[in-house]
């Protein structure tokens, strides 16, 4: 076994192989850019290395620095992580040629499944399914309308070289076909400088059903059960499971052995997935597959009681791989979510900034986190958005489900908006409860899960309005209020005045929204108004998760959760309000906020201006192109008007909130 291992990779996964090696004894070496000097994965491991600037291109992508650390270091071997360099195969190689172990496949594997084209034909040699369609070197404009013509509509352009959605168009009739060929393939040389694309015969409503397959030196593969990744949205994965719902025993069984004859047909050794396509008939096709560790493999690890970590260091040191096919027995039924810093009511914008307060369910047999951050720690504008993967276990998939619905109740995230909610709402929609989700779903149906600007029902906002009286109660009755003296008079908090009972303001915030509710009384026992809404509640109590008390005499227990700026309250149907605590009296301007003032919505470099001090533009001209989080913000004009000044310039980097424009009075 190896003695010093790096990781070239950072946050989430950089902290999970850390903590393989250490239960192995294996000393570990972390890489970092400037932005993560003070980052967990730094701070766990032994010893920590920096590699260049922010950027993952002036770092995590920089092959060489990398392994100029690993020589300085005495790395013995270099484990990629997923992402960043995980599947180069220029790496792997200079790796090898370095004479320090890749912890992933050969070069020649990775190559192998680099290319969608490259992958199908060799897969066809070895009668692994393929979807029916063309995958030839001859990308004449001709042959391309006539195999589309062949293989029938609707069907589905791919880029060649591609992945993530880029450069692929679903084209449901011949009339589309030539369109929209010019534009997948005008994506595809953008993004990966090849226009060569695949056509495929478009699967409607498909499962996207995923096989873990490991090899070692000796010339051994088996495969660790599938995953369903069938909850996406925009290609992206959502929610992860095993054993998929959709599975019989006879189909689980041929698309594990598809996937082993996949992998041998490259001679693969290490950890890698198998993914496929799954029609609602249950004919499956192969799809692609990723020569590394995928960011879901935790579920597999549940319900084989496997540390796939291990196993890959083991199989990089030249072990044989630790059991046979018939030694695999999974147990039970795991589910992983991904916790990440974005705002789904707003196109999933991703966020940005300190975590003011990260509370996660402790870890136990039920509940795992595997994170990157801490509370405390900043969300950077560099790198991916996410805070910690939430995975649960539990007997069965009904009681696996209910785990989730726990775990992500317990969580707060409270300084870069969350997808908490968002995730919450998925794991209570029927289509994921009946196991019937297809990889289109969340894109056709993505206000079902969406929380929108609802306004809260009376009894929620009550129970709100109560925990803010019972927490004000408690800070003036232990002194922590601005120094009181709890034994005074005139600290009592029951609202009592000169021949009358005192009324109390409790000002809550939700969605921009201010509400009002106007209350009596003290110790539990309140009446309390807002609008024509009214209620009577008695003996009430809080602790640190929930509120019990009669709400006009029936009794009820809410989840509530208090803190120094949110009361978070969850309704009878399992949703979440964040409610922003407020002053009582507050002025407000009656100006509009925000006319008169284009600002970033986050941190970012700004990419493009494309307006000047002097313009007369029109409400919704596009202004300036911001780059945040790995992708691009448009931002445009809140009003027709002149513009009076621009505040930044291309290359900038500018701070949330920043004012970028201003417009003339």
């Amino acid at each position: 076994m190896f003695q010093r291992v790096l990781i070239a990779n950072r946050g989430e996964i950089a902290c999970r192989v850390i903590r393989t090696c250490r239960r192995l004894g294996i000393h570990t070496i972390a890489v970092y850019s400037q932005a993560d000097a003070n980052a967990q994965h730094v701070r766990l491991a032994d010893e920590a290395w920096p590699i260049g600037g922010p950027r993952p291109t002036e770092s995590y992508l920089r092959g060489d620095a990398i392994l100029e650390v690993a020589r300085k270091s005495g790395a013995q071997a270099i484990h990629p992580g997923y992402g960043f360099l995980s599947e180069n195969t220029a790496f792997a190689r200079a790796c090898t040629e370095a004479g320090i172990a890749f912890i992933g496949p050969r070069p020649e594997s990775i190559d192998a499944m680099g290319s969608k084209a490259a992958a199908k034909a060799l897969m066809e040699k070895h009668d692994v399914p393929l979807v029916p369609g063309y995958h030839g070197e001859d990308q004449s404009n001709e042959v391309l309308a006539e195999q589309a013509r062949r293989t029938g509509f609707p069907l589905m352009i791919k880029a060649a070289a591609g992945g993530g959605g880029k450069g692929m168009r679903i084209v449901r009739s011949e009339k589309e076909f030539t369109d929209a060929l010019a534009s997948a393939q005008r994506e595809a040389a953008s993004a990966f400088g090849d226009t060569r694309v695949i056509l495929e015969r478009y699967v409607d409503h498909p499962r996207h059903i995923e096989f873990q397959v490991f090899g070692d030196t000796l010339g051994n593969v088996i495969h660790l059960n599938e995953r369903e990744c069938s909850a996406q949205r925009r290609y992206q994965k959502v929610l992860e499971e095993t054993p998929s719902p959709f599975l019989d025993g006879a189909r689980r069984a041929a698309m594990g052995a598809a996937a082993v004859a996949a992998a041998k047909a490259v001679n693969y050794v290490g950890a890698g997935t198998v993914e496929f396509i799954v029609g609602q008939d249950g004919e499956f096709f192969f799809m692609e597959m990723n020569t590394r560790l995928q960011v879901e493999h935790p579920v597999t690890e549940e319900t084989l009681g496997l540390d796939l970590v291990e196993w890959q260091l083991r199989i990089a040191a030249g072990e044989a791989l630790p059991l046979a096919q018939d030694q695999i027995h999974a147990r039970g039924h795991a589910i992983e979510v991904r916790l990440y810093a974005e705002d789904p009511d707003q196109n999933f914008l991703p966020g940005s900034g300190k975590l003011l307060k990260l509370r996660l369910p402790a870890p136990s047999r039920h509940v795992r986190i595997d994170g990157g951050v801490i509370e405390g720690d900043t969300v950077t504008i560099f790198y991916d958005p996410m805070i910690a993967k939430l995975i649960v276990w539990d007997q069965d998939r009904p009681q696996a489900l209910q785990r989730l619905r726990d775990a992500l109740m317990a969580s707060e995230i409270v300084g870069p908006k969350s997808n908490i909610a968002f995730l919450e709402r998925l794991s209570r929609h029927p289509v994921v409860l009946e196991g019937r989700i297809d990889t289109g779903y969340l894109d056709r149906h993505l206000t079902e899960f969406l929380a929108g600007d609802t306004a809260p029902g009376a009894r929620v906002l009550f129970a709100a309005a109560v925990s803010a009286l019972m927490d004000e109660e408690k800070a003036v009755v232990t002194g922590s209020s601005n120094g009181t003296d709890p034994h005074s008079p005139w600290a009592r908090a029951d609202a009592w005045r000169v021949g009358h009972a005192g009324k109390r303001i409790v000002a809550l915030s939700l969605h921009g929204q201010r509400h009002e509710v106007e209350a009596y009384g003290h110790d539990g026992d309140y009446r309390l108004r807002h609008g024509e809404d009214s209620a009577g509640v008695r003996g009430a109590r809080r602790d640190d998760a929930t509120l019990s008390a009669r709400f006009d005499g029936e009794s009820l227990r809410v989840p509530v959760r208090v803190d120094a700026a949110r009361i978070t309250v969850h309704d009878a149907d399992g949703n979440r309000h964040a409610f922003e605590r407020a002053p009582a009296f507050a002025w407000q301007s009656k100006e509009g906020g925000g006319g008169n003032q284009v600002v970033a919505p986050m941190p970012g470099r700004i990419v493009l201006v494309k307006a000047n001090a002097g313009d007369t533009v029109e409400e919704g001209q596009e202004l300036l192109v911001m780059e945040a989080m790995k992708m691009e913000l448009a931002l445009k004009a809140p009003r027709a008007g002149t513009i009076a000044s621009i505040g930044a310039a291309q290359g900038d980097f500018v701070e949330a909130d920043a004012i970028l424009v201003r417009f003339a009075d």
